[in-house]
């Protein structure tokens, strides 16, 4: 009784462990997002509607491209970067968690007989 209650303890301190692990993972996301918004205001506020204010078209043509290369530099391919990251640990720390078991089986690769192999398939 003993050792089951102990093996029962340990998956719950893992179990718990891992809900918080997933909560902060997904807090992450949030908080980044929330940056990203933030982000993109601020690229509006300084980079287009400063140049629509100055009421010149050369600063308008060059706040516009210094807004898009902004834009796309900082949040797309940070999003990008964000998601990429966020699925490689869901692929790997979720997954892990809840479907691999690592009982010992040891790997042994199909294998088709040779030509100069006597012995019948099996």
């Amino acid at each position: 009784f003993s050792e089951e209650l102990i093996h029962q303890g340990i998956h719950t301190i893992e179990y718990v462990l891992g809900c918080v692990s997933n909560t902060a993972s997904y807090l992450r996301l949030w908080a980044l997002s929330l940056a990203h918004a933030q982000l993109a205001e601020v690229f509006w506020e300084k980079f287009i509607k400063g140049s629509l204010e100055s009421n010149n078209p050369v600063f308008l043509v060059v706040g516009f491209a210094v807004w898009a290369f902004a834009t796309f530099g900082v949040l797309l391919c940070m999003d990008l970067l964000e998601c990429f990251l966020h699925a490689l640990r869901l692929h790997w720390v979720e997954f892990q968690n809840k479907f691999y078991h690592g009982d010992g089986t040891k790997y042994k690769p199909f294998e088709l007989p040779s030509e100069n192999d006597d012995s019948p398939c099996d």
